[in-house]
């Protein structure tokens, strides 16, 4: 993996948040891949809980100051960067006071979603691949984990679809059994479809439930990684029957040459 770019999208990584499988992963996969020579980056939103002192979070000026337009709105894009100690890997946060302020990262403490988790997820990928673009850095692989995350392949493939930057960019979607109970807000297709998005690459949207989501970001990536052993019976048939190339889950003390060799079966 040598001098291979791989670009990690993730809901949550750990140190910056509590230990799960999400987190866990999304720090464990990329440190793997850097252990080997790759170049990586690692995107995950700014959320209130994070402790900016402890972690030495700092805003990047010049890659903030964009306004990003989620359902008609203008939102502010702020950039804050930090490095994860001893691995010399540099982490990016996609922060905005609306959106990511609030001191929790999904639910309030009753446990009830927040309302506008859906335009959260929409700020999250354009965030995302617009900072990316003003790094003019080129990845060979985007890794997205976590719902948080799961807008991402569908922006790439139809709001971003003509960005040269991306033209040879690979999609690699980690489908994990973590979810939320319930939907997010039902206005949520309208939203996407306002960014051009047709209807019928989204259709699942009209139910927006943790399954839904990730059977869009399926649809839209062009490999699936197995990443808990415990994924629904009903996603498994799904990524079985979507004809894509998928890895199996693989346990901790085999992942790393799963992972290496899955990606360099979707790179050219």
């Amino acid at each position: 993996m040598e001098d291979k770019r791989i670009l990690y999208v993730s809901s949550e990584v750990v140190p910056y948040l509590a230990e799960n499988e999400v987190s866990l992963l999304s720090y464990d996969v990329p440190k793997m891949i850097n252990d080997q020579g790759g170049q990586i980056r690692i995107f995950m939103p700014r959320y209130g809980n994070i402790n900016e002192r402890r972690h030495q979070l700092h805003e990047v000026i010049r890659l903030s100051g964009m306004n990003l337009v989620v359902n008609d709105l203008d939102m502010p894009l702020i950039i804050k960067v930090a490095s994860i100690p001893k691995e010399r890997i540099q982490v990016y946060f996609i922060d905005n006071d609306e959106y990511f302020k609030r001191k929790a990262t999904f639910s309030d403490e009753e446990g009830v979603l927040y309302p506008d988790n859906d335009e959260r997820a929409i700020f999250f990928a354009k965030g995302v691949v617009e900072t990316v673009k003003k790094l003019n850095w080129v990845p060979d692989i985007i890794h997205v984990h976590g719902w948080m995350a799961s807008l991402l392949p569908i922006y790439m493939k139809h709001y971003y679809k003509d960005e040269a930057l991306f033209s040879e960019t690979k999609i690699v979607t980690s489908v994990y059994s973590q979810s939320f109970e319930g939907s997010l807000d039902a206005e949520m297709i309208n939203k996407i479809k306002f960014d051009g998005v047709p209807q019928d690459a989204i259709q699942e949207l009209e139910l927006p439930n943790y399954e839904n989501l990730i059977k869009a970001a399926i649809k839209h990536s062009d490999g699936i990684i197995i990443a808990s052993e415990n994924v629904s019976g009903s996603l498994t048939k799904f990524i079985q029957s979507s004809e894509k190339p998928f890895l199996p889950f693989a346990s901790k003390d085999k992942f790393s040459e799963a992972y290496t060799n899955f990606y360099k079966s979707m790179l050219p």
